[in-house]
């Protein structure tokens, strides 16, 4: 048996994980003094409501290693694999931190993988990888799949406000001021090292939304793969960038348009939208 585990970033609802056999271990959410675990105790709306009424800014950090190392040694005891699927080690020590804890797993039937990606480009991963796995693929050919998938894997948002990515001590103090008296939308993409990366900057919400679907259009999706419209907190918003795909030719369904989770709302913030697809070859 292949045992197929990730984290909250790759914002999988607990019905989805339960649907693809998929184990995922809860990134934890500080907010001042208390302590949440995704999808533990800790719903998506719950995370965005304390993010715009709770007066504190969030800070996530990795689960504890033992839970992973359990996992790892209890496939291990039971004579089966594990792949661990990571947040992108350029956002998060999650990967490195899944390193040591397979070496201490002692075990060559435990693998981590660094997606190079966080929520719905990890989600792609993990759908992909469990596609494999349900077609009777080897280990080591569900790791090669999705290694060859990963560099295909679109991504960008466009971002409401700059405020978070402030606070995080991403961008300046004059370059916040400016932006926010312009309305500036930072447009940012994943990179192919999965870093983050701000391509593009546009004139209010709805130029933003047009710049993604250009973008959508300049490098068509590989129709065998879902096409995904992600949103933070407010699901009007990629409703509306939905419309506006469907109107030059890309539909996306309601069950395809997915919110966001701590692991990057934190840093982007409410409002948010964002596509994420596999290009075509």
């Amino acid at each position: 048996m292949i045992h197929l585990i990730t984290d909250s970033a790759a914002d999988f609802e607990p019905r989805e994980l339960e649907q693809l056999n998929i184990t995922c271990i809860p990134l934890s959410v500080r907010f001042g003094d208390a302590d949440y675990q995704e999808n533990v105790n800790l719903t998506k709306d719950q995370f965005y409501e304390l993010l715009l009424n709770s007066g504190e800014l969030p800070k996530t950090s990795q689960a504890s290693p033992q839970i992973l190392l359990d996992l790892f040694e209890n496939a291990r005891d039971a004579g089966d694999e594990a792949i661990y699927f990571t947040l992108s080690s350029a956002l998060s020590g999650t990967y490195q931190s899944a390193c040591m804890t397979r070496d201490l797993a002692e075990s060559d039937r435990c693998h981590v993988v660094d997606s190079l990606n966080a929520t719905g480009g990890q989600r792609l991963i993990l759908e992909h990888a469990a596609g494999l796995r349900a077609e009777g693929k080897t280990t080591e050919e569900i790791i090669a799949g999705v290694e060859d998938l990963r560099s295909r894997i679109v991504l960008f948002a466009c971002i409401d406000t700059l405020e978070y990515l402030y606070k995080g001590g991403r961008i300046s103090q004059t370059v916040y001021k400016l932006g926010t008296l312009a309305n500036i939308k930072p447009i940012i993409t994943v990179e192919p090292d999965g870093s983050i990366g701000i391509p593009a900057k546009a004139m209010g919400m709805r130029k933003g939304m047009d710049l993604l679907c250009k973008q959508a259009q300049s490098r068509p999706a590989d129709p065998a793969f879902p096409f995904y419209v992600m949103y933070t907190n407010n699901r009007s918003v990629a409703e509306a960038l939905a419309a506006k795909l469907a109107a030059v030719g890309i539909p996306v369904p309601d069950e395809r348009i997915i919110q966001v989770g701590a692991a990057i709302g934190s840093h982007i913030g409410p409002d948010a939208c964002g596509l994420v697809y596999v290009a075509a070859k």
